[in-house]
């Protein structure tokens, strides 16, 4: 389960939102925007100008403010655009912005202007929150939920860049408004889909202490949207056994080959306090519904079983899924977070498929461009390195150790037939293995040391200083 730790900036944020007055946030909201516009003048090249051995410099994370949910995945003329949701002044949640970060080959990449900024006394006031990109007949259109002063209150926005997507407007009246349901007092996350000719949205919503549900609308034109009722509740025999929340968050509704594919993260709320849970998938059908569709689910399972992912979201290809996650923080406490200046970080680019009933998800194949060199690690020998990958085709265990701590960090059961993928950069520690993924933190310092239990084939990682990315393949790694 996730630490309340990590979540104890989130959970100051909402207490304090219900405590500020209109015009003191407003204020608040003002210079907060002066800063931005310094702040976006600057362009640099991500990331690794950090010192501090637990920072993650391969993976997008800024240097400093908090980090949490993937946003407007997209590639646009053959560039891959990544958002986020970021609060570029303090390592806490609020203030939210969307942060941004281009490349064109998943290993290189570069950090671009703030897209979008809180606007003081307008409908995303509080926070620009979550949403996806949409290529709206050559118009990068940014659909995401703008919080005026309160989630109760949020409201689905538009914004509009050029080819670029560096230069955006924030439009300044809404989409639509709060879902008319009696059932549901929050609706956030919209996501858009193309099905039969036209597009959708669905978003995620629930109520504290309620139940989860998706709501579905038709947005052919996206200024116009029209509210086509519930995509999914939990009265789904499946649903109701592999999600069980208070609100389902950022809902991803795709095709990975021909299978259509439904992730969901699950929020419970506790004392008010809204608290991410895990991620979830389902296999399922639509099926029509008066005027629009359900979703009925065939089979479901766990997209990521480690204990800091959630709030992940796709990015469609022609050939192929990929997705990013969010991986919070784990076990640190307020005062660390606050001295390191960081907070969050994205997961490295993975693929989606579907094998024998279930999804499955995989690496990157661009990410074999980060080795450098194969290194030589002895079983049981401490060593340190600040990025390395380990393929294992036998059991392996992978431990940190620090002033006589010692940290099982991942222990996958590989073998010649499943290989197993371990992929470390700072703190980050993704595991791959049999389609699962596993996604957790350890926090090396200078004094720390890893130390590996069973035999691998080790590299380095890193970017190399010409730009190029090579790589030799992978034996053994199921594909």
């Amino acid at each position: 389960m996730h630490s309340d730790r990590p979540l104890a900036g989130f959970a100051s944020f909402v207490a304090r939102e219900h405590k500020d007055s209109h015009a003191e946030r407003s204020r608040e909201l003002l210079q907060s925007a002066k800063r931005v516009a310094r702040h976006s003048a600057v362009r640099r090249v991500a990331f690794g100008s950090v010192a501090d051995p637990s920072f993650p410099t391969l993976h997008i994370r800024p240097p400093r403010g908090w980090l949490n949910d993937p946003n407007g995945l997209c590639r646009i003329d053959g560039c891959y655009h990544v958002f986020f949701q970021y609060n570029p002044f303090t390592p806490l949640f609020g203030d939210m912005h969307w942060g941004h970060v281009s490349s064109v080959d998943l290993v290189h990449w570069q950090e671009q202007p703030i897209a979008l900024a809180p606007r003081p006394g307008l409908i995303d006031q509080a926070g620009c929150w979550s949403g996806c990109i949409v290529d709206d007949n050559g118009v990068p259109t940014a659909v995401y939920t703008a919080n005026p002063d309160h989630p109760k209150n949020a409201v689905a926005a538009l914004a509009r860049s050029d080819r670029s997507l560096i230069h955006w407007r924030q439009e300044e009246s809404p989409v639509l408004g709060l879902s008319q349901t009696a059932e549901i007092d929050e609706v956030r996350d919209p996501f858009i889909f193309v099905h039969d000719g036209h597009r959708y949205a669905v978003q995620g919503a629930g109520q504290p202490g309620g139940q989860p549900r998706l709501q579905l609308y038709r947005c052919d034109d996206l200024s116009r949207w029209t509210e086509l009722g519930t995509l999914l509740t939990i009265d789904d025999p499946i649903a109701s056994k592999v999600a069980a929340a208070n609100i389902w968050e950022c809902p991803n509704l795709i095709r990975v080959g021909d299978q259509w594919v439904l992730l969901i993260s699950l929020c419970q709320v506790t004392a008010g306090i809204g608290r991410p849970m895990a991620v979830r998938y389902l296999l399922g059908d639509l099926v029509a519904q008066d005027q629009g569709w359900s979703f009925k689910a065939t089979s479901g399972g766990v997209l990521d079983d480690g204990p800091a992912f959630y709030g992940p979201q796709v990015l469609t290809e022609p050939d192929r899924t990929l997705l990013w996650g969010w991986s919070c923080e784990l076990g640190r406490t307020d005062q660390q977070v606050a001295d390191a200046g960081w907070a969050g970080v994205l997961t490295f680019p993975r693929e989606l498929y579907v094998r024998d009933g279930a999804l499955g998800t995989r690496p990157a194949p661009e990410l074999e461009g980060l080795r450098l060199a194969r290194i030589t690690v002895h079983p049981g020998m401490p060593f340190q390195e600040s990025a390395f990958e380990l393929v294992a085709a036998g059991p392996v265990a992978l431990r940190l150790i620090d002033e006589g701590v010692d940290d099982l960090v991942s222990s996958p059961q590989a073998s010649p037939a499943d290989a197993a993928r371990i992929l470390v950069d700072g703190s980050m520690v993704e595991t791959f293995h049999r389609g699962a993924s596993h996604t957790t933190r350890a926090y090396p310092t200078v004094r720390s040391s890893w130390i590996v239990e069973g035999a691998v084939t080790a590299y380095r990682l890193g970017r190399r200083d010409d730009g190029s990315a090579a790589a030799e393949p992978l034996q053994n790694f199921p594909t």
